[in-house]
């Protein structure tokens, strides 16, 4: 049987093609990648040496709650900077968070609407007043629903290599 062996990509649909790819190149710092030559608006985008982040502008509806998530170097400054920007979203998955593993998490919207999960490796340096702040609540998420199916475990982590 054949194995999926990682994300090479994910894809994104944007309403405005130019204001998303100058969210993900100067907000979290993304660098451009030549895309092939489609009839339609697209970008890539480079994370690191094996995954893109491909962003097309087409009229689609867009998730409430499926997300991407990009790990970040620097929770503090983004958390700052998203908080300016006023694009933290608290609806779908709840206030910022530290999770069990000690990696922070947080939601924002970029220009089209799209879900973006921002976490930090665990044990990252968090600025203390992140945990002061309005937008911070402790714990996981609860949603009431206590649906607990799953695969699920108090040893979970986002993060499978911590080296």
């Amino acid at each position: 049987m054949a194995k999926a062996v990682k994300i090479n990509h994910v894809a994104l649909v944007v309403s405005n093609l130019e204001k998303a790819c100058e969210f993900y190149e100067k907000e979290l710092g993304l660098e451009p990648l030549p895309a092939f030559l489609f009839d339609y608006p697209t970008a890539f985008f480079k994370f690191n040496e094996e995954q893109q982040l491909h962003l097309t502008e087409w009229d689609d509806t867009y998730s409430f709650r499926g997300h991407v998530c990009v790990q970040v170097d620097d929770f503090n400054t983004i958390f700052y900077r998203m908080k300016e920007l006023g694009v933290i979203d608290i609806l779908p998955w709840g206030k910022i968070r530290q999770l069990p593993d000690g990696a922070m998490q947080m939601f924002v919207r970029d220009p089209s609407g799209n879900l973006v999960e921002i976490s930090s490796l665990p044990g990252s340096e968090i600025d203390p007043k992140i945990f002061e702040d309005e937008l911070y609540k402790p714990g996981i998420y609860v949603s009431g629903r206590n649906d607990f199916r799953g695969y699920k475990s108090a040893d979970a982590t986002l993060y499978h290599d911590r080296t």
